[in-house]
């Protein structure tokens, strides 16, 4: 990437809440791509870690925590109505309380997930309340509520965000492939007739990390390639899916919501406890967690033609997600032990020595079988890209940007996911930073080539059904 493109001006204060791996990845590409005056550029973070790295950029940091009582403030201080962006890359602190502040001063926002206050998983002792549904319920309330508006991008990091757009452009591919002419959907309805046209039962968000490092992991410390805190707050969290109109069998742990759009279901059990059968080109078949998303919920309810709970068509989503092996033997020991480790760290760009993160979505159970479309980047092509970021942080930084960039371009938009806004705008932003970006069809099913003697049930009419999926 010889010459970076200006994608714009930022006319007032930049606000970065948090700082962690995504954080210090996002700050260079707004440097690359975005004009502003960079004495208004502010991290809000309370740990003091990169302290000296802000300082040597002369960016502000004002290290407090956000809470409940301070949070509007805080923000206050350094925000100005009407001007700006405010990036909300933090955990613990609520995305909707940020949003809606931001939204009545009129700045643009954005944020990778719907994050809660410190604390509200723990004190919540409703299981049901403390899902992605719900969460992303009440975001969409908000919209209800106080439609319009300054432009606020909800849940967009690689996935959920990115993926959502990948899944647009699979669609079209798989039309293409099927000799189909297909004109591109202009609104949600269009796009989920060509979901249904195709015979797309389901999307798999399918992941599979191989990144490895120089160090070994340590009894004691969790390692993973981001967040650790974000990613044990999910992985905690009860497991999750879009649930789709094809399906036949209901786990008997699965619980249905009473509330809202009825797109998807929960299980009385952890995501990073319960096991599903995948597909990503590198290693071929294999096993992912059901970690909760919000695009598991986002995807299926995008794609639902009608309403309620038997809607005409709603495909089954869920995220697929084998992270890298040392933070494979991380969820072990939390597990093992019944608690969260004592010390942890992220594998940073200097010590990671090989491996890529594929990340990408399988669509399945049309007459391709199943499709798998995503990013294939290595660390290799990641240090050439852009400074301070791994593999997996690069995604999720490079669709920030591309947000970013569409939040610009559509001011007035009020609150939006990845799943409503221009996907062939957004992967333009962002594909220089993906590396290879291929589709890859193949005839492995959940069903087929089982190893399990002890008689686990397969439903063989229809091998993308979730009961084949779900590793019992």
């Amino acid at each position: 990437m010889a010459h970076y493109p200006l994608y714009g001006h930022i006319d007032g204060p930049i606000v970065i809440v948090g700082f962690g791996s995504i954080g210090r990845g996002v700050l260079p590409l707004i440097e690359r791509h975005f004009s502003y005056d960079a004495r208004r550029v502010t991290v809000i973070e309370p740990r003091g870690d990169h302290h000296a790295f802000l300082r040597q950029r002369n960016i502000a940091h004002d290290q407090v925590a956000l809470t409940p009582s301070n949070f509007r403030a805080v923000l206050g201080k350094h925000l100005e109505p009407g001007k700006g962006f405010c990036v909300n890359l933090s955990v613990d602190v609520s995305s909707l309380d940020v949003m809606r502040f931001c939204r009545e001063l009129g700045v643009p926002y954005i944020d990778t997930v719907v994050e809660p206050w410190a604390g509200f998983h723990a004190a919540t002792k409703d299981i049901e309340a403390r899902t992605n549904y719900a969460l992303r319920e009440a975001v969409r309330d908000e919209k209800r509520r106080n439609p319009g508006g300054a432009t606020a991008v909800s849940c967009c990091g690689a996935n959920p965000g990115m993926v959502s757009w990948l899944l647009k452009e699979a669609l079209l591919i798989l039309s293409r492939d099927m000799g189909r002419k297909d004109p591109v959907p202009e609104n949600r309805a269009g796009w989920a007739r060509l979901m249904m046209e195709l015979g797309v039962k389901g999307v798999q968000i399918a992941e599979r990390d191989t990144q490895i490092s120089v160090r070994h992991k340590r009894i004691g410390t969790f390692i993973n390639t981001w967040s650790v805190e974000g990613f044990l707050a999910e992985a905690l969290q009860p497991a999750e899916l879009g649930w789709g109109t094809h399906e036949r069998w209901l786990p008997p742990e699965a619980r249905r919501h009473g509330v809202g759009c009825q797109a998807a279901i929960w299980m009385m059990r952890p995501g990073a406890d319960t096991r599903v059968r995948s597909w990503c080109p590198t290693p071929g078949a294999q096993f992912g967690y059901l970690v909760t998303h919000n695009e598991a919920i986002s995807i299926a309810d995008y794609y639902t033609l009608g309403e309620g709970a038997q809607p005409e068509f709603r495909p089954t989503c869920h995220y697929a997600y084998h992270p890298c092996d040392d933070a494979i033997l991380s969820l072990h020991e939390t597990f093992g032990v019944g608690r969260i480790q004592a010390r942890d760290h992220i594998l940073d760009e200097t010590e990671i020595i090989d491996g890529i993160d594929e990340l990408g979505v399988l669509i399945y159970g049309h007459s391709r079988n199943a499709l798998w479309y995503g990013s294939r980047l290595s660390i290799q092509e990641t240090r050439d890209l852009a400074p301070f970021q791994n593999a997996t942080g690069l995604q999720v930084a490079s669709a920030v940007l591309a947000g970013m960039v569409w939040a610009m371009e559509n001011a007035g938009a009020g609150i939006v996911e990845a799943d409503e806004m221009d996907h062939g705008r957004c992967l333009e932003v962002q594909r220089p930073y993906l590396g290879p970006v291929e589709a890859h069809y193949t005839d492995w099913t959940p069903a087929q080539d089982r190893a399990e003697p002890f008689g686990a049930p397969v439903d063989g009419n229809d091998p993308w059904q979730f009961r084949n999926v779900l590793a019992r």
